[in-house]
């Protein structure tokens, strides 16, 4: 069956249930009837910076034209309503709205609910057919609220001036617009959310949303990919997907950005590998590894391993441009809150790169002499071999059985940060750019940590079966 006549079908399909139970678009799309479980977890979230990396035809443009409906019509599942909102729908081009977002708005809006349509060009009579300006909505607290449509080809000039509700991003803009429009929501602590195919590689949006390098608490980003869709006929997927390359088939159809170089850790997914900070048994407790810097960020976390041999790093210190002398009470300071062990005279104990043994013409003392001068017993014996240690990483990435034997606490954003912008660089070796982290969790992992479980306390018939056997050995030994 073709394209065309799949669609015909599914709008005839949907004319027919509006007409027989009275329910809309938007309506079939709220009971999950036209929505998957990402989209979902879109609109679920509270953060005021949201975004979806969708290959195409995942569903991410849906998402976010219903979001916009939601908010206009004061109808929102999962958020507080209001009784009128002025937000805006940006697209790339005004060919692309008209084409794209704009039909996309207005199939979510039943006809019955616009009091007003405000062209640039077109007739109001049929308006997907030109240029909209704006779409004044009846929401349904009787207030009234303004839908928006603007084009980054219109230039930074035109997202001025404006206090804003809401902007949705159909597609990645540049960066001068993103900007603008963040001042847009300022004022009234509004939300801005994205949908977009990241084609163009590393772009400031790969740092600011994926990489988070601000540590913005407000940011959220989901992936969507064509096997997220139920929609999609599973034969057309495997028949496009063959079809691709297998760059092109990262972005278009799993939402990722494509870069020359590759990741040293494709393994990881923050949403495994990262998970909620609890209260952690003392006898999980392991050891602290850091990697020292001056200039550059010391990095030191807080490693534990439970009876299976499980990883678990639960804390950090990361940061540039201090002393000894403060990286020393920090990671006393973390310690002390983790309650972390101590041995006999109080004194920590961390693994440490090998170069902190080093003295230099500069300083009387090595690295380590000064950490341990302030009781921090740090260890330089370590196995700093790259590809060794990466291959360790990655087996506990991977983990036995597709099950991770890795877990980052979510706190620890410096790590979690570096592994997802760790690159291969040239030589077959990773770039050294942001890789404290990944250093010193190298190190930690090549000391191979592992936990037995506290021995149980006997039974007295397990004690008595004991002696037994000792006076049988005894017995045996002294007869020869």
């Amino acid at each position: 069956m073709r394209e065309e006549e799949i669609v015909s079908k599914l709008l005839a399909i949907e004319g027919e249930e509006r007409r027989r139970g009275g329910k809309g678009p938007l309506e079939l799309y709220n009971t999950g009837r036209k929505k998957h479980k990402k989209q979902i977890a879109f609109h679920k979230c509270q953060k005021r910076n949201r975004w979806v990396f969708g290959g195409n035809r995942s569903g991410k443009t849906e998402c976010g034209a219903a979001e916009c409906v939601y908010l206009a019509r004061g109808v929102h599942p999962y958020r507080k309503n209001r009784d009128g909102v002025f937000g805006w729908v940006v697209s790339l081009s005004r060919q692309v709205q008209r084409d794209v977002a704009q039909q996309k708005v207005l199939h979510y809006l039943d006809p019955a609910w616009i009091e007003e349509v405000i062209m640039l060009s077109g007739k109001k009579g049929s308006p997907d057919a030109g240029v909209i300006d704006q779409i004044r909505v009846r929401n349904v607290f009787g207030g009234t609220s303004v839908i928006g449509f603007k084009s980054c080809d219109q230039g930074r000039e035109k997202f001025q001036g404006s206090s804003l509700d809401f902007v949705w991003f159909d597609e990645e803009p540049p960066r001068e617009i993103y900007e603008e429009c963040r001042m847009r929501v300022l004022d009234k602590k509004g939300e801005i959310f994205g949908t977009m195919t990241p084609l163009k590689g590393l772009t400031f949006l790969f740092d600011e949303i994926y990489m988070n390098r601000g540590n913005d608490p407000e940011v959220w980003y989901e992936f969507m990919e064509w096997a997220d869709n139920p929609f999609l006929d599973g034969e057309e997927v495997r028949r496009m997907s063959a079809a691709l390359g297998e760059k092109e088939l990262e972005s278009r159809r799993y939402g990722r950005f494509c870069v020359e170089e590759g990741l040293v850790y494709p393994e990881f997914d923050e949403r495994v590998h990262v998970i909620e900070p609890f209260p952690v048994p003392f006898a999980w407790q392991d050891t602290i590894s850091i990697d020292p810097g001056l200039n550059n960020p010391l990095s030191a976390h807080w490693y534990c391993v439970d009876f299976d041999g499980n990883v678990y790093v639960v804390a950090e210190h990361y940061e540039a441009g201090k002393g000894i002398g403060h990286h020393a009470a920090a990671i006393e300071a973390v310690s002390e809150k983790l309650g972390w062990h101590r041995d006999g005279k109080g004194r920590l104990a961390a693994l440490i790169d090998s170069a902190a043994g080093q003295r230099t013409l500069a300083s009387a003392k090595s690295v380590a002499e000064l950490f341990y001068e302030r009781g921090i017993l740090v260890n330089t014996n370590v196995n700093k071999e790259v590809f060794a240690g990466i291959a360790r990483v990655k087996s506990y990435l991977s983990g036995e059985n597709g099950v991770p034997k890795l877990y980052i606490f979510s706190c620890c954003v410096n790590m979690i940060r570096e592994i997802k912008g760790y690159f291969w660089g040239a030589g077959d070796m990773p770039k050294k750019r942001d890789d404290h982290a990944m250093d010193e969790l190298r190190y930690y992992l090549m000391t191979k940590p592992g936990r037995e479980a506290p021995a149980r306390e006997k039974t007295p018939v397990q004690r008595d079966k004991e002696k037994l056997m000792r006076r049988l050995q005894a017995k045996r030994g002294y007869f020869g």
